[in-house]
């Protein structure tokens, strides 16, 4: 059977898996689903008297949802801002305290880039992290080309 992360198994296999009598591990191995599904099938149904899957409750609503257009606008206004600023941004202006990753999250969702270069973000020491042309030697300094005097 194929499942997805997220998914209830088909109506159809439910009702066949509960329908079977039998062992667990049988009944399992026999519909190709684990033996604590058909547990759990079993319990809900006589808890319940319910053979259909649960509501999935792994969703979180987005806190910033109905902030979309604004946030959108104010990351058009001022693209070099930073997530930190943002969220004090929405803070101040609606009230709502969220966090940078909680920030992060929503821009992502929304498609919302921010501005990749602002010199506050840029990575220490970039110019030593560059790779030398290959095939080409390094040129030695004048130390380096002086023999050592350990007398």
């Amino acid at each position: 059977m194929s499942w997805r992360k997220g998914q209830a198994y088909g109506q159809d296999l439910r009702d066949r898996v509960l329908a079977m009598p039998g062992v667990l591990r049988e009944v399992a191995e026999r519909f190709g689903v684990s033996q604590a599904y058909v547990c759990r099938a079993r319990a809900r149904r006589e808890r319940l008297g319910q053979t259909s899957p649960g509501a999935q409750h792994n969703h979180m609503p987005l806190r910033l949802a109905a902030l979309e257009l604004a946030l959108r606008e104010q990351v058009a206004s001022a693209p070099a801002q930073t997530l930190r600023e943002l969220c004090q941004w929405v803070g101040a202006q609606h009230g709502i305290e969220v966090g940078t990753t909680t920030m992060h999250k929503t821009l992502r969702r929304f498609g919302v880039t921010l501005k990749k270069n602002h010199p506050a973000r840029s990575r220490a020491n970039a110019a030593r992290r560059r790779a030398s042309p290959s095939g080409l030697e390094r040129p030695t300094t004048e130390l380096e080309s002086r023999p050592a005097d350990f007398s």
